[in-house]
Parts: C-alpha cells; structure tokens; sequence
C-alpha cells in the first residue's frame, strides 16, 4: 500500500475530529447566555471585574459577557435604559438621579464593587507636606459637574473647611476623557484623575499624586452594577449569576498578591506595564477601593445622598429599599 493512501485517510480522520470537537465548543459557547456590560471609565480600579471576566467566572455561571466603555454615567445610564445593555457599571448616585426623575422602569442596583472614589489629587507642584490648605487660590481640573468624582472631592473640601466655590477655582467643562491631556498641556495647577492616568503622568515628570480623594471622602457605594427593574426581575438567574461571578474577583483581589493580579489583568491595560500595573493595584489596594462582598450597606446608600446634596445635585433622597437589591450578595 502506498504511504498515500494511508496518510489521506489519517488526516480525514483527524479532520472529522477535529470538527466534532470544534462544533461541540461551539454549541458548548452557544449555551451560555450573552450579556452586555456598560462601564464608565476603563480603570484599574475595578480590577475584580476584569479578574473576574481574564478568570472565565462569567462562563462558569452561563453567561458570555462583554463589557464596554461608554464614559460617563449619564451615558451608560441611557444606555441601559435604552436596552442597548442589560447591565451598567457607574456610581451609584446615576440610579438616583433616574428614579428621581420619574423613570417608571428605573434602575436597581444589584451589587457593589468599589467602596470610595478611586481619583487621586495631581499636583503639578511637588509638595513635601501637602495639605488641602495648598489647595487655596489654585486652579483644579475636577469632574463632571454633578458627577460622583467632582461631588466626593467637593465634599471633601468642605469637611475640610475649605469653600470649593470661594477658596479655589474648580473647572468642570473638561470632558472627563480629556482631564490628563488638559492638565499636561498645561491647564491648572491640580487634576483629579484615576489609574493608570495618575501614574502616567507621574512616570512622564509631568506631576505628583498628592491625596487620595477616596480616603478623603469616606465608604460609599462608588461604582455598583445596575440593571433596569423589569430585567432584574425577568432576569433573576443572570443578576444571580453575575453577583456570583463578581464575589469570585473580590475574593481572587483579597486572596493574591497585587503581582498576580497584575499578571491576570494585563491585557486589559495593553500601553501599561506589569511593573507599573503592581503599583497601581498596590496603591489602591492602600486606599481599600474594594469592598470585601458586593452587598451594599443602606448607610454608605445614603451616605452617598448626603455628598450630592452638599453639592446641590439633589432635591429629594431616593429610598435605598427601591435602588438596592442585595438578594444575591451575602451581607459585609
């Protein structure tokens, strides 16, 4: 028999093989149920997240997720409501605002990530003893007007004694993407940014991280997953799911070294080192950003409605038993 006709027959073989394997995953794939994710900045502040979606925890309960950046809250709240997305990532105080406005099918949220504002205070001056003293007669990019980040770092202010429209000029007409571009092209002498901004421009001797506005501005439910109340409701075995996946990346973040969660989420922040990467983690890690389980607790809710309505931002609380659903998270 020629070496041919024995090869032709092996190869159609293995062929056939690898065929039935290649539509078994593609049914095994076809199976899980596809959900879209709408965050509101790509930070490494939610490390868990992307440790959870690197980890396959998503899979593990049924779900194909894919997550996409529509920056700003305002904008993947609409997102949400639109059906564009079934889950959106933001602050908290975005629910609030919907509700408020008289959404009937408003949004609810479902499980917490962070626990404080993960922006840090960039000076373009290095201070040896910085205080928010500094902070007086100086221009500061800050953010959205009536967004989380520029609320909290409002609110930190006053409790500081400092008069965020008296003491210091505070601009919130910079787009929130365009925030570290302003301030390295040489606009004001302070900018709040988040990681891996923060660093960028420390790397680039650009500027100096000089507070944290997180620790300034206490325990909230910063930046929770929320879903409309009709998905939530029609949808329970998704939320579940979900919230499960999400508790497996904080207990991953809690139980491992910034190191390996560096290296797990590395291809999620390609223009960034891994050194640069540990630091970051490292220096939320610091801060405590993540909350240990994604329960919300009703006084970080409303400790959040106190910072907006320092900020004037809100006219009326919301009731926490209507925008926090914790029927999936075990408890703090």
């Amino acid at each position: 028999m020629s070496l041919k006709k024995i090869i032709i027959p092996i190869v159609t073989l293995i062929l056939l093989v690898i065929g039935f394997i290649l539509i078994k995953f593609n049914n095994e794939e076809s199976n899980l149920k596809k959900v879209k994710v709408a965050e509101v900045t790509h930070s490494v502040f939610y490390a868990p997240q992307y440790v959870a979606h690197a980890l396959g925890y998503f899979e593990e309960e049924g779900m194909d997720v894919e997550i996409m950046l529509i920056p700003g809250a305002d904008k993947v709240t609409a997102a949400v409501l639109s059906n564009d997305v079934q889950i959106g990532f933001c602050g908290s105080e975005a629910t609030i605002y919907v509700y408020n406005q008289g959404e009937k099918d408003y949004l609810v949220n479902f499980a917490g990530l962070t626990k404080r504002d993960g922006s840090f205070l960039v000076s373009r001056k290095k201070y040896d003893n910085f205080s928010l003293e500094n902070l007086k007669g100086k221009e500061v990019i800050g953010g959205r007007k009536g967004g989380m980040p520029e609320m909290t770092f409002e609110w930190a202010l006053k409790e500081n004694g400092i008069d965020p429209k008296k003491d210091l000029n505070i601009d919130t007409s910079i787009a929130f993407a365009a925030m570290q571009g302003a301030f390295v092209g040489g606009t004001g002498d302070f900018v709040t940014l988040f990681e891996p901004n923060a660093l960028q421009v420390e790397k680039q001797g650009l500027g100096y991280v000089v507070a944290s506005i997180g620790e300034l501005g206490g325990v909230v439910p910063y930046t929770a997953y929320n879903a409309r109340k009709s998905y939530i409701e029609e949808n329970p075995d998704v939320i579940e799911g979900f919230t499960n996946a999400i508790q497996k990346g904080l207990d991953y973040v809690y139980n491992h070294t910034d190191l390996e969660i560096a290296e797990i989420i590395l291809d999620y922040f390609p223009d960034t080192s891994l050194n640069d990467l540990e630091e970051i983690v490292k220096r939320y890690r610091s801060i405590d950003s993540w909350f240990k389980t994604t329960y919300i607790e009703e006084e970080n809710f409303n400790h959040i409605q106190k910072i907006m309505e320092s900020a004037s931002e809100l006219d009326k609380e919301a009731p926490f038993s209507e925008l926090v659903n914790n029927t999936y998270s075990k408890k703090q």
